[in-house]
Formats: structure tokens, sequence, C-alpha cells
């Protein structure tokens, strides 16, 4: 005999929806066989500010290749480092 779900109660606050989950199991409301991938495609990624420092030259480069590029040379520096992370890690995948 199949099991029989519990249905999902509304909630009128997100806290509220929090504490319901923190004591109950997902498992006695939904199927876990039924679950689907799900793509959020304008889901922003949650950023943090850090202070770096670095060398007066490094920065005019960074703003001179920036304005060939038409972009913000801090976006552009974003770019650079998230490519070069990659790269580092696909590295790091392919030795191992």
């Amino acid at each position: 005999m199949p099991k029989r779900y519990k249905e999902v109660p509304r909630f009128k606050t997100e806290d509220e929806e929090r504490a319901f989950w923190a004591t109950h199991d997902l498992t006695d409301f939904v199927d876990p066989k039924s679950a689907r991938r799900v793509h959020f495609p304008n889901l922003k990624p949650t950023l943090r500010t850090i202070s770096i420092r670095l060398p007066e030259f490094l920065i005019w480069e960074l703003k001179e290749l920036a304005n060939e590029r038409d972009v913000p040379y801090q976006a552009l520096l974003k770019n650079l480092l998230a490519e070069r992370v990659e790269e580092e890690l696909r590295k790091r995948r392919r030795a191992a």
C-alpha cells in the first residue's frame, strides 16, 4: 500500500514556515522520488564586500583593460578572478 503524504500547511510568514520545517520531516509530506532538479536563472548570488590591497599599477592596468572592454573595472576583476579560480579547480580535478 502506497504511503499517504500529509498536506503541507499554509504559512503566514517565512519565520512560521522555518519553525515548522525545523520540527517536521519533509518525507512525511513529499515523496522524495518525485523530486526533480530546478533552475533559478534570475537568482543572484550573495555578495560579500571584502577589502584587498593591490599595487596602484595593477589597478591602473585593470582600469585600462576594463575601459577597452567598456565594463567597470571591479566587474572585470571579478570575472578574471572567477576564471582563474575555475582554471585552478579544473587542474586540481585532473591531478586527482
